[in-house]
């Protein structure tokens, strides 16, 4: 009986250190793909800022240089600002395509890099 009990002893030890070498595993892979996500997502944002600013220069010369073919600064400012407002609402209705399924791939690449795949 001792020699029965001394191995269910060993036996839920080995399980309880299964499950901590499990549940480390787990948050060491969550925080991976936590840094992973994030790396992602900052480097998006600064690329997104870099091209922001180059836009809006681009933008801005756009607008002067238009304003002095017409002899008038606020008009190539209206010209400008109206092709950005055509650009903004074909971006809003492409959305879809444009930012949300791409932005969804990255982040479920960041997410699932790394793991083994299933084959069926």
């Amino acid at each position: 009986m001792s020699e029965e009990l001394n191995k269910i002893e060993e036996l839920v030890s080995r399980l309880k250190a299964y499950l901590n070498t499990r549940l480390s595993q787990l948050k060491l892979s969550t925080a991976e793909k936590t840094a992973n996500v994030l790396t992602v997502l900052i480097a998006v944002l600064l690329a997104a800022l870099v091209f922001f600013l180059f836009l809006t220069i681009v933008c801005i010369g756009l607008a002067l240089l238009i304003g002095s073919w017409l002899n008038s600064l606020w008009m190539g400012f209206m010209i400008v600002s109206g092709l950005i407002l055509l650009l903004g609402l074909w971006g809003w209705i492409s959305r879809d395509r444009w930012l949300r399924i791409p932005i969804m791939n990255l982040l479920i690449r960041a997410l699932f890099k790394d793991e083994p795949h299933e084959k069926d």
